[in-house]
């Protein structure tokens, strides 16, 4: 699997041809958070977005985030 990594959390990278974009999702965390982009660049970017977002959500939700795990 094709994954991003930023600050602890990782982000599962797929391609949808039909589409034309690249998609994910959060990994390892209580929620769905996706995000998408028709470039690496963007993805990967959208990717840094959604991660503050949900820290963000955590933080005004007053609960801990949980980071994505490893093997």
């Amino acid at each position: 699997m094709n994954t991003l990594k930023y600050k602890g959390f990782i982000g599962s990278v797929a391609f949808s041809e039909t589409d034309g974009v690249f998609f994910g999702k959060i990994e390892g965390i209580d929620g769905l958070v996706n995000f998408e982009g028709e470039s690496v660049t963007e993805l990967t970017n959208s990717f840094h977005e959604a991660v503050e977002d949900y820290l963000a959500y955590c933080e005004e939700e007053g609960i801990e985030p949980h980071k994505s795990y490893s093997g």
